[in-house]
């Protein structure tokens, strides 16, 4: 008589923010037993605050090549795992009195041309004399673009709960893993949503100022996103007046018809970071970490959740 075959080792995902959800979509599907461990307790993770920007080559300003050449690879991933993501650009834009800061970003990213900011958006017209353009790029809607990474991991048969986890591990829980990543910091961000029938966007606009940069994202329906602060701080309170002020100041900038939208909601969250700022896989005996996404997790959470699935792959073959 045959014998049976070992039941496959499970996985257990301790966290359900963009890199835990990343991680259980490429582990599921390269057939691997996937399990989700969420605390019931959990507070919303940092992701569902993101801007939800695929921008790889904005990011160049800070970030180094591997960040680029990972968001690249990032935009196809989320265009075949969940729908809505909108290849439109961004649009980079900057006051004429902080010009040199067109400049300064020019010289340290690629991927763009010199462009008339109304003839990409036409509601910023008489607003700005011009512009970079990087046509490579999109944007989504993180909320929904997660939850439809969740929903289909359910419809594959993956169990979300808040139990002990019962597999081998990969932890995503973002700051929840200090108690294992002694160099792990919090860099918090802010953001608001602005509702407004007034003003008509339909990419990405990263307005550059020497103190608070900022960044719009239309999320349809005349609503926008206007974010993100990036403070070197660990405390998880809400939204602060000068974070708003800032904000708000900056969205005026870019169209004085900011000023009459609605304020619908705000938030502040943490983001993980490593010393480097650089998102990566970390290996502790048998337990896997991807984490340290910093302002990169959009980017960076698909192809590391790639590269792992293949490791573990590799590993859990030879194993049998």
């Amino acid at each position: 008589m045959t014998a049976p075959c070992p039941a496959p080792e499970l996985i257990s995902v301790l966290g359900a923010g963009v890199s835990g959800l990343c991680a259980a979509t490429a582990l599921s599907g390269r057939g691997l037993a996937v399990e989700v461990v969420v605390p019931g307790d959990a507070a919303p993770p940092a992701s569902h605050l993101a801007g939800g920007m695929l921008a790889p080559f904005c990011e160049g300003e800070v970030a180094p090549d591997t960040v680029i050449r990972g968001g690249q690879r990032a935009l196809d991933w989320w265009a075949r795992h969940v729908p809505g993501v909108e290849r439109r650009g961004t649009l980079v834009i900057a006051p004429p009195r902080d010009a040199s800061e067109l400049d300064r970003f020019a010289r340290a990213t690629r991927g763009h041309r010199l462009a008339d900011p109304s003839q990409i958006e036409p509601a910023l017209e008489g607003r700005f004399s011009r512009a970079l353009f990087f046509a490579d790029e999109a944007h989504l809607d993180p909320r929904k673009a997660l939850a439809h990474l969740r929903d289909r991991l359910v419809a594959r048969g993956v169990a979300f709960h808040d139990g002990p986890p019962r597999g081998r591990i990969v932890d995503c829980r973002g700051m929840g893993a200090r108690d294992r990543l002694g160099d792990l910091r919090a860099v918090r961000g802010e953001m608001l949503e602005l509702h407004t029938g007034e003003v008509a966007l339909s990419r990405p606009v990263r307005l550059l100022h020497p103190r608070f940069p900022c960044y719009i994202v239309p999320r349809g329906k005349g609503r926008f996103m206007v974010g993100a602060t990036m403070v070197e701080s660990a405390h998880a309170g809400g939204v602060t007046a000068r974070a708003t002020m800032e904000l708000l100041s900056a969205a005026y900038t870019v169209h004085p018809a900011f000023a009459e939208a609605e304020v619908t909601a705000s938030g502040a969250g943490l983001r993980p970071a490593f010393p480097d700022n650089v998102p990566a896989i970390r290996r502790e005996d048998d337990r896997f970490h991807i984490n340290g996404m910093y302002r990169h997790g959009f980017l960076m959470a698909p192809v590391l959740s790639e590269t792992l699935a293949h490791t573990l792959t590799q590993e859990m073959t030879h194993a049998h």
